[in-house]
């Protein structure tokens, strides 16, 4: 991948989550594209940590473990955990908390409360102020720990 293709990725990453967030390292990194049928996969320095959705570059379950954002986090509990691991979309009962910040049709990073460690990417069906409830689905899971994307290679 160009240089300067990554620094536009990173670009736009760091318009995602603010440039506290993204390891100005990663700039010195290097960046391989991996096509597929549903998401393009950027490796960096041979690890899934970027991926596409349409145009929109956000950070993999990998990368989200590395990065660790404070932003576009939807915290669940341990009672959600499992039920993440299987792929299932996220439950407003299992919210504990969300960034408040977050627009519907957002990607986030769902991270559990107990260890503070990413789980799933997927997609806010309602604002993040409006996550934590009693009933209903509040983010529509994209990817996953041990899901196709998690187990790219090079």
């Amino acid at each position: 991948m160009r240089s300067s293709d990554a620094k536009k990725i990173l670009k736009k990453l760091k318009e995602t989550f603010g440039p506290s967030d993204i390891d100005p390292g990663f700039e010195k990194k290097r960046f391989e594209l991996v096509k597929t049928d549903r998401n393009d996969i950027i490796l960096v320095d041979g690890e899934p940590l970027i991926f596409t959705i349409g145009d929109e570059p956000f950070l993999t379950v990998k990368g989200a473990l590395v990065v660790k954002p404070e932003k576009r986090t939807v915290v669940v509990d341990a009672g959600a955990t499992s039920f993440m691991a299987k792929g299932a979309d996220v439950m407003r009962p299992g919210i504990v908390r969300a960034d408040p910040d977050i627009e519907t049709n957002d990607l986030v990073i769902v991270v559990e409360e107990a260890h503070d460690k990413a789980l799933a990417i997927g997609r806010a069906l309602i604002p993040g102020s409006e996550m934590v409830g009693d009933h209903g689905k509040a983010v529509k899971s994209i990817h996953r720990v041990g899901d196709s994307i998690w187990n790219v290679t090079p």
